[in-house]
């Protein structure tokens, strides 16, 4: 993004900007900035607006704590719009969910969602710093053949409490596993979203 190629003579020289997560890419918020906003959020590293009904700048979480980290500024083809990709410290919205544009049944989708990135980034910390008196680590430690053998002997236990009634069980089992494949894949490189990728081109 190029300020200097920013329109900020359309709207009162306010350009709407859309807040997105910068891991699940779910829609938080939309807020408004001006020119001064644009620099302060890129100099800061912490999204501000302008406040329309308080007339000032306004960096989110000012009050609350729930700040928005700065990851990426696009502008839009007009360069008129802005779509900012951002870390959330917290709830978004002042309700007290990820985002203001919340749906219920479609939010904690999201939340999990979320918390398998958490989990990728954890493992790929995991494998980097390798700390002590860390399952992960030793598992790192042992390499490759002892986390492929892991995950075949987890997926004969989750066939295997499948077979029974015990619900608790089999998702306890199915857990493992995918933790199991996770670690695999950290220690692969092979990022989990490329998985999510393959499902979706398949259900295409």
């Amino acid at each position: 993004m190029n300020i200097e190629e920013l329109d900020f003579k359309k709207n009162d020289g306010l350009l709407p900007a859309i807040i997105q997560h910068h891991e699940t890419h779910q829609v938080l918020m939309l807020g408004y900035m001006n020119r001064e906003a644009v620099e302060k959020t890129v100099e800061e590293e912490r999204v501000t607006f302008f406040s329309r009904s308080k007339q000032r700048l306004w960096t989110k979480g000012e009050t609350s704590g729930n700040y928005l980290d700065l990851i990426e500024i696009q502008q839009d083809c007009d360069a008129d719009t802005l779509l900012i990709q951002a870390k959330p410290h917290g709830p978004t919205c002042h309700t007290g969910h990820t985002s203001c544009f919340f749906e219920h049944e479609f939010e904690s989708t999201d939340n999990s969602l979320a918390f398998l990135h958490q989990l990728e980034n954890l493992l790929r910390s995991r494998k980097a710093e390798l700390p002590e008196n860390s399952y992960t680590s030793r598992m790192f430690q042992k390499g490759l053949d002892k986390i492929t053998q892991k995950v075949g002997e987890e997926a004969v236990e989750t066939v295997i409490a499948s077979k029974n009634d015990d619900e608790g069980e089999f998702v306890y089992e199915a857990s493992d596993l995918l933790f199991h494949l996770m670690l695999l894949m950290v220690e692969k490189g092979v990022p989990f979203q490329k998985l999510v990728n393959e499902l979706e081109g398949r259900h295409k």
